[in-house]
């Protein structure tokens, strides 16, 4: 009885100690940062795709409309640029409907998108992420300096300490 006791005792102190190795919190928040890094890819593909076929963003109304800096002032929350994203899905068809109410919905991790408005600048596709190993990413980018066309100083940028990171 008293060998039971120990094997058992041995096994749960493996299992803390592989369960702590693996922490699968933070499995799970990498999983949903890869997910929120993969949309963001998606999401700036489908603006360049329009930009090529339609020759404007889509948050401008026609090419020459001037709004080439829309989203000059600050990252803007995609949640709330329902123009954007309706010219990405409905009249392109960029985008699907499902990815739309994928990525507004309220549970979901919130994409940023940031254009400086200035010719050649890149557009930016933001998140904050969950897991440690993107903060980590995040902020070491930062540090290291964003590409001048970003426009931003990340630092400034910073959400109770962590860094958005963002995919040019």
């Amino acid at each position: 009885m008293i060998e039971l006791l120990i094997v058992i005792a041995v096994l749960g102190i493996l299992a803390v100690a592989v369960l702590a190795a693996i922490n699968p919190i933070e499995q799970i928040n990498r999983s949903k940062d890869t997910g929120s890094r993969s949309d963001a890819e998606q999401l700036l593909s489908a603006i360049d795709r329009f930009y090529t076929s339609r020759g404007y963003y889509p948050w401008q109304n026609e090419p020459n409309d001037g709004n080439e800096g829309a989203l000059n002032l600050s990252l803007a929350n995609i949640k709330q640029l329902n123009g954007v994203l309706n010219n990405l899905v409905t009249a392109t068809g960029e985008l699907k409907e499902s990815f739309r109410k994928r990525i507004v919905a309220n549970d979901y991790n919130t994409l940023y998108l940031y254009n400086r408005g200035t010719q050649g600048d890149s557009t930016y596709a933001c998140f904050i992420p969950k897991s440690k190993a993107f903060l980590d990413e995040a902020e070491n980018r930062c540090k290291a300096g964003m590409p001048d066309d970003f426009g931003l100083d990340c630092n400034a940028l910073a959400v109770g300490g962590n860094y958005y990171s963002c995919l040019p």
